[in-house]
């Protein structure tokens, strides 16, 4: 289900199993950033208790202090990218992450924006999705923006893309997106046409579905 999940998921070989639920409430207050209660993240997320239950220890090994930076989120998701460069990649996905912007993301950060990925409507997926290509943050893409997006993607993937791309395929797909999202022609994407492109369009709705192999 992608390379996040990944990433924190629970290894049996690696963390002892455990079948107290008091237990991982204990954690939860051990660990220098205190994540909120199970029962509120159940009712913040669409993950079940026991789904949290799992996603948080595989978050505290990698985290123990609770929180990750962005250097340490770069290096974790690199490891699931070797065959290219996914720092870049990482950077923008770890600003989509990190919703307050204090340079680090917690465990709720984490199930919040995993949540929408997995299991949330198309709509919040899109919201998510735009937020992710608005890289400044002021409520429009630019082509500049996606470009940037695109091109951090194909660096990641490397050569593991049949056939290999030419240098400049980033840039042409890019045009063609944006042509068909900038419908007032004004130089940026709101997050309206944004959606409503993406909606709309079959081709556009299977390029979005790439987040599924690289998040």
């Amino acid at each position: 289900m992608g390379a996040l999940m990944v990433i924190f998921s629970l290894q049996k070989d690696q963390r002892r199993k455990r079948t107290d639920s008091v237990e991982d409430e204990l954690e939860l207050s051990a660990v220098r950033h205190r994540p909120e209660g199970l029962e509120q993240l159940e009712a913040l997320t669409r993950f079940n208790r026991k789904e949290l239950q799992i996603l948080y220890r595989g978050f505290k090994n990698e985290c123990p202090s609770g929180v990750v930076n962005e250097d340490t989120f770069k290096d974790i998701y690199s490891q699931f990218f070797p065959q290219g460069d996914a720092s870049t990649y990482a950077h923008f996905l770890f600003n989509a992450f990190d919703t307050d912007k204090d340079g680090s993301v917690s465990f709720e950060d984490f199930v919040m924006g995993l949540s929408i990925l997995l299991r949330g409507s198309v709509q919040e997926k899109l919201n998510w999705a735009f937020n992710l290509y608005d890289i400044n943050k002021d409520g429009y893409i630019t082509k500049e923006e996606m470009l940037d997006i695109m091109k951090a993607i194909y660096d990641m993937m490397g050569k593991c893309t049949h056939p290999l791309l030419k240098d400049d395929t980033p840039r042409q797909h890019v045009e063609i997106f944006f042509q068909k999202m900038d419908k007032n022609k004004d130089g940026v994407v709101t997050i309206d046409e944004f959606i409503d492109c993406c909606q709309n369009d079959e081709n556009i709705m299977r390029s979005m579905q790439l987040f599924d192999n690289v998040i």
